[in-house]
């Protein structure tokens, strides 16, 4: 039986993926950490959960010893807007932090280790158009430097010591459930607040403004997806491309209001916008659908349904 440690479990997808896991494997086999965040009485109530630092490997070490921990979804990390406001916390919990769980799971022998990366890996010297699995790496955010570094040092713990590390580059994440947490495409879930509840949004990209997206149903089913393949069938392990959906934020706007005829989306970018424009509008995943079976089941317009069907008994 797995014996499972979610590293920010209280993230907007770890939260998530934390609950998915459990029902899979069992509520008492899926640990939930925390770094300080109060985590919601759903998730602290259905399963053991615990307050530690990824920065702190004791703290980590200790919590695994007390488990039997042998598999390890790390999704602690500081988005990419924030980071940008903090990039020395940044570098410390993203990079250093990563070290200290591959370097854990690489002395335990542990069995596997998820370690997500991002489309920030990419900058403005890569194709933006079905951006292709190898390509330039050359992002302008501490985020994405981060990521760049995270996915090496992934790959070199694997090819150097053989621990089962595996990652993928998520693009911009949409949730009916948890709110984002200070990244570059969290206008995407902030307008269907705005639009349910005031009718009205000022998107912080311009009109536009095109990202890879992808609603957290297909995120979840993608991590656990990857994590349960068949380690002889991948070529890749670290660095998966992956794609759901794209669209401009003004597309978005446009399908709200299809549902929200009264709905108003205005556009003043901030200094986000020079971070969307330095990613990619479309990305090429045919690794991952080649190596592991990837599709993704959700597109725009069943994405925006589904959020607001979600969304509105909770905001009316």
């Amino acid at each position: 039986m797995k014996r499972i440690l979610v590293t920010g479990s209280v993230g907007q997808i770890g939260s998530e993926l934390t609950m998915e896991l459990r029902g899979k494997y069992g509520n008492e086999n899926v640990v939930a950490l925390g770094r300080k965040t109060k985590p919601s009485e759903h998730l602290l109530n259905s399963g053991p959960f615990e307050y530690a630092n990824v920065t702190d490997p004791d703290s980590i070490v200790a919590v695994i010893e007390k488990y039997d921990i042998d598999t390890i979804y790390h999704m602690a990390a500081i988005l990419s807007a924030v980071g940008e406001q903090k990039p020395q916390l940044a570098y410390n919990v993203n990079l250093n932090g990563l070290y200290n769980i591959v370097e854990i799971a690489r002395e335990r022998e542990l069995t596997r280790v998820m370690v997500p990366s991002s489309i920030a890996v990419f900058g403005p010297e890569t194709p933006q158009n079905n951006t292709p699995q190898e390509t330039v790496l050359r992002p302008t955010t501490m985020y994405g430097v981060t990521k760049v570094a995270g996915e090496l040092l992934a790959d070199y713990y694997f090819n150097r010591f053989g621990v089962d590390v595996r990652g993928l580059r998520y693009p911009g994440i949409i949730s009916s459930e948890t709110l984002p947490g200070g990244g570059t495409t969290d206008y995407a879930v902030e307008i269907f607040y705005e639009a349910i509840k005031n009718r009205r949004y000022t998107c912080f990209v311009r009109e536009d403004t095109v990202l890879p997206m992808m609603y957290m149903p297909d995120c979840i089913r993608a991590t656990i997806m990857l994590m349960e393949a068949d380690l002889s069938k991948l070529k890749h392990h670290s660095d998966f491309n992956l794609s759901g959906l794209s669209f401009s934020a003004g597309e978005l706007a446009a399908e709200i209001k299809k549902h929200i005829p009264e709905f108003v989306c205005e556009y003043e970018p901030d200094s986000r916008q020079a971070i969307a424009d330095s990613w990619p509008s479309t990305i090429d995943d045919s690794a991952a659908r080649e190596e592991w079976g990837w599709s993704p089941e959700y597109d725009l317009p069943r994405m925006t349904a589904d959020m607001i069907d979600k969304l509105s008994p909770r905001l009316t």
